[in-house]
């Protein structure tokens, strides 16, 4: 079972979009490091406006997060600055906790298609059988 609903998920992303943007100042690192956490700012910015606009489903949604879940991951190596302590550190800190993030949220909706469905209207009861 999954912890993490759509709008919770897409209120940590928000969350972590800060993070990404204010994290270079943070750990104390800069230049294409910092330009790569910018972008990758921007690229959660813009998929979080287009699922809540409905221009990406939720579970597309998940699927392109998973991408830059494993992109954080590899940056370091990737972009040849994994030698740099505190860039490599913010990079792989970011990029687990998106991934556990990942891991517990519905993408499906199956979590909350219980909750979701409105109820049915009670039966009038049935006439008596006729005698």
């Amino acid at each position: 079972m999954r912890l993490i609903g759509k709008w919770s998920h897409l209120i940590i992303d928000v969350v972590m979009i800060i993070a990404l943007i204010a994290g270079p100042s943070y750990a104390g690192f800069a230049g294409r490091q910092a330009d790569l956490a910018w972008i990758l700012a921007g690229v959660m910015f813009l998929l979080v406006a287009f699922t809540l606009i409905k221009v990406v489903r939720f579970s597309m949604h998940g699927l392109i997060e998973a991408v830059v879940v494993v992109l954080i991951l590899v940056f370091p190596w990737i972009a040849n600055f994994a030698a740099g302590v505190h860039s490599r550190n913010f990079y792989m800190f970011a990029g687990i906790v998106m991934l556990a993030i990942w891991i517990m949220t519905d993408f499906r909706g199956v979590r909350s298609a219980g909750r979701a469905a409105t109820p049915k209207p009670a039966e009038p009861p049935s006439p008596p059988p006729a005698r």
